[in-house]
């Protein structure tokens, strides 16, 4: 019962990050007016990564990433990066690539606002790092979501690195 429970707290766990990072791209594409006010979303053409590169971040790598404010490719990265890892964590499949993609995602936010507002090292990112990889570990995919059927798939069986 024990054993089951925490698969159930993992699971609840994978669908909650994947729903922030879903939240994230759909009020950027929309500008559903929390982050993103109605009148910069992305569907008006404003670019999603502009306002945190210029104005967001510092420290020792902030030229960097300023200089990569309002570039397209970095825009479209950016925002496929949250989609897919939105829809990766909520269904439960695709999780390696998920787990590698979003932690190599949130070093870089880190890395942008490097050090982190309210204590030297640690902040969000570093957190929802370490649940990603807590997700993966577990296994979080193969409950409450499709990961037990994607995982048997001839698409997977061919390119395990799906998983």
């Amino acid at each position: 019962m024990k054993y089951i429970k925490q698969h159930i707290i993992w699971a609840l766990l994978r669908i909650s990050l994947g729903l922030i990072f879903l939240w994230a791209f759909f009020d950027k594409m929309f500008g559903l007016g929390f982050d993103t006010a109605p009148d910069k979303s992305w569907l008006l053409g404003t670019s999603p990564t502009a306002g945190f590169l210029k104005f967001a971040t510092h420290g020792p790598f902030a030229s960097f990433f300023q200089s990569l404010a309002g570039n397209v490719v970095v825009d479209w990265l950016f925002m496929l990066g949250l989609l897919g890892l939105g829809i990766a964590l909520l269904l439960g499949i695709g999780m390696r690539i998920a787990t590698y993609s979003g932690t190599l995602l949130l070093f870089l936010m880190w890395l942008a606002a490097l050090p982190p507002e309210h204590n030297p090292i640690i902040d969000e990112h570093i957190i929802y790092i370490l649940l990603l990889l807590g997700i993966y570990s577990a296994k979080a995919g193969q409950w409450l979501g499709s990961g037990k059927w994607w995982s048997k798939t001839a698409l997977v069986r061919k390119y395990p690195f799906l998983e």
